[in-house]
């Protein structure tokens, strides 16, 4: 499965998808709200927000399944290099029907849907708005027939 891209956790090479779809959120929700004031950033704020949301198309690609971790927090957090060269298994951790975890899809999934208006709201592409609506929408009814609590699958 292919997870370039999104972003690390905590200055290693770790990530976390339930923090980051969160961060994602928080983002979006921040330019739907206050992206009429941000004059030129509004495009970079976009672009942060779409580099989350092109990573979680990918970390929810695979039907039935989505990636929740990729790396080892133990060895990443002892691994302090650039991403370029480190050589630290890229182990991926996901959640499933047999490896439940609702509380990252919902977040994965709000993430998505928020970043679906932000780019709906200010017409940045609408096709892409769509696309990760359409997704969010998966994703939330994955979580919802396989609910239980994250750090138990």
């Amino acid at each position: 499965v292919d997870l370039v891209g999104g972003y690390y956790d905590a200055g290693d090479n770790v990530k976390f998808n339930f923090p980051m779809a969160f961060s994602t959120t928080m983002l979006a929700w921040s330019v739907i709200e206050f992206g009429k004031f941000m004059g030129p950033e509004l495009n970079n704020a976009l672009d942060a927000i779409g580099w989350a949301t092109d990573y979680f198309l990918k970390a929810t690609n695979t039907p039935g399944f989505v990636f929740a971790q990729v790396g080892d927090p133990f060895g990443d957090h002892n691994c302090w290099e650039r991403p370029e060269d480190m050589d630290t298994p890229r182990t991926s951790f996901f959640v499933s029907r047999e490896n439940p975890g609702s509380e990252v899809s919902a977040e994965i999934a709000a993430a998505l849907a928020a970043s679906s208006i932000a780019f709906k709201k200010f017409k940045h592409n609408v096709g892409y708005s769509e696309r990760l609506l359409q997704r969010a929408i998966m994703v939330n009814t994955i979580h919802l027939f396989f609910v239980t609590f994250y750090l138990r699958a």
